[in-house]
């Protein structure tokens, strides 16, 4: 019975990431259909996330004596990251619940629905990079090659991306309190993770709490290569074991309680 699952479960994953071509257009069709009629479109993203950046670089790098020069990019670039980090979880609580009519009436992985999810906040994603462009442009900063070390951490927040979101679409549709806890957690998280503020500004003794945040290593292994810094192994390990990790404890779920979620939901 056991590896029954385990080859249902195998299957739905792979079938879902075969199946590219349906949820890529499932999440080009969602971002539209949020923006339809409207002439920037999609670009009010940025629009809203570039206001925010400029308004909180000014107001933030004066609390925190800190030069716009410097801080403005580190907040850009936080912002996005963090942005991409959350966003899915939050989101993924709600993903199999939202789809509870396309689930019971069609065939299909359940994968589907969490990629489909994940690809449209990749769009945002990259909407998002605009800003940082922007920044750079203004200030006349480049990060050279090393910047490409940003393209394996952001792989890695992906992966944590769908994880977390498979996961928590999975504990939702049985207890429908984790959406609202979650969005709660995820505020106290933004709070206590070096977004706004850098993990520097912290005393050696309180500095410790933000190193094991796993957050924090999960944007830095994006954020520090787009500034044109090389993240430590240290960074990279942390990112690494958290979405190894995680990806066996969610499989772990899946495997288990696959079969229920079209009677949960």
């Amino acid at each position: 019975m056991t590896r029954l699952r385990i080859a249902k479960a195998r299957a739905d994953l792979i079938e879902g990431v075969r199946r590219w071509e349906l949820w890529s257009v499932l999440g080009w069709h969602d971002i539209r259909q949020r923006y339809r009629r409207s002439k920037l479109g999609p670009f009010w993203i940025t629009l809203s996330m570039g206001v925010m950046v400029g308004a909180m670089g000014v107001v933030y790098s004066e609390l925190f004596n800190m030069n716009v020069r410097e801080y403005l990019p580190f907040l850009a670039v936080g912002l996005i990251v963090w942005s991409f980090l959350s966003v899915p979880i939050v989101e993924g609580c709600n993903v199999f619940i939202g789809s509870e009519g396309v689930i019971r009436q069609l065939r299909a992985p359940l994968s589907v629905h969490v990629l489909r999810m994940m690809w449209r906040n990749v769009i945002i994603l990259a909407h998002n990079m605009v800003i940082y462009f922007v920044v750079l442009a203004v200030f006349g900063l480049w990060p050279g090659a090393t910047a490409l070390l940003a393209i394996p951490g952001a792989i890695i927040v992906c992966l944590t991306g769908v994880w977390t979101a498979l996961l928590a679409g999975l504990l939702s549709a049985r207890f429908r309190d984790i959406p609202y806890m979650t969005g709660t957690v995820m505020q106290i998280l933004f709070l206590v993770t070096p977004v706004l503020w850098s993990e520097t500004q912290l005393s050696s003794n309180i500095r410790l709490i933000a190193q094991l945040n796993p957050f924090y290593h999960l944007i830095e292994s994006v954020r520090m290569p787009l500034l044109g810094s090389v993240p430590p192994l240290a960074t990279w390990a942390t990112a690494l074991g958290v979405t190894v990790a995680g990806w066996a404890v969610t499989l772990a779920f899946f495997v288990r309680y696959r079969e229920r979620i079209a009677y949960w939901i």
